[in-house]
């Protein structure tokens, strides 16, 4: 095992962008590992055995100060775990929200409203409203949640009869495309700054939850509009990762399944 260990090659001189992210070490066991990646190179270079910030901020000052003062850009989710010890550890760096959790909190939103709305319904006292908003919600959830411009035929329909059925959900639906449009369209920083806010005044009344939670990180996630940085590298990252622990029947041993990962990326067969 040292002698492997000794083999890994693991250089963070080149380190400018760093992700954060995390995966389950045992499926549903809440055992959950942060993964680090280099985004530029597009490797992880570091896992901390919990979500603790004091092991998190172990691992990252072993990496040394010089290392940490040429970090210019941290993606993470928005879940708070780290925003206040990477401000802390990496002053310089920017922290910005990975788009991918920015722009999935709409859709979770617009899902749970369908869900109370289908709940709300079995209440309804009217059986000729009951009956059409049942049918109208029966088999709507793609309809509602993919891109529009991706939908099939049939849920084209089906969202046209959400619509005149169920106008609430017509109307976020309608704005959930509009914030997808936002990160997909704007310009630069001040641009997608200027179309966020626009959406938030739009949609503080049918998105409360998402927009104080875009409230929250607004920095954060307006940074985003930058340099585009995401976490994407990160999920493709986690992909393989869960192959590696599928093929170990579920790790049980930290050291272990870090050591495993890390081979695949950084062992210097060369020197073998």
């Amino acid at each position: 095992m040292n002698d492997r260990a000794k083999k890994l090659r693991i250089d963070l001189k080149p380190l400018k962008r760093l992700g954060i992210d995390e995966i389950a070490l045992r499926k549903g066991q809440g055992d959950y590992i942060v993964v680090l990646v280099d985004l530029d190179r597009k490797i992880p270079i570091g896992f901390v055995r919990s979500r603790k910030q004091e092991e998190i901020r172990k691992e990252l000052e072993g990496w040394g100060k010089e290392v940490l003062e040429q970090i210019i850009e941290v993606s993470m989710d928005l879940s708070g775990n780290y925003k206040g010890l990477i401000n802390k550890l990496i002053p310089k760096a920017e922290v910005v929200a990975d788009r991918f959790h920015v722009t999935k909190i709409v859709p979770e939103e617009l899902k749970t409203a369908r869900n109370d709305l289908q709940k709300a319904n079995k209440e309804n006292k009217n059986v000729n409203e009951k009956k059409k908003i049942e049918e109208a919600l029966k088999q709507s959830k793609y309809a509602l949640l993919k891109n529009e411009k991706d939908l099939t035929e049939k849920q084209k329909i089906k969202l046209e009869e959400i619509r005149e059925v169920v106008p609430l959900l017509g109307k976020m639906h309608q704005q959930k495309e509009e914030f997808r449009r936002v990160f997909e369209d704007a310009k630069n920083w001040g641009d997608g700054a200027s179309k966020l806010l626009d959406w938030m005044e739009t949609a503080k009344e049918t998105y409360k939850d998402s927009v104080g939670t875009i409230c929250r990180w607004f920095g954060e996630v307006t940074n985003y509009f930058e340099n585009r940085t995401t976490n994407g590298v990160v999920e493709g990252i986690n992909n393989k990762l869960k192959l590696i622990k599928r093929s170990g029947y579920g790790f049980r041993n930290f050291d272990n399944f870090k050591l495993r990962s890390l081979i695949c990326w950084h062992l210097d067969i060369g020197r073998a």
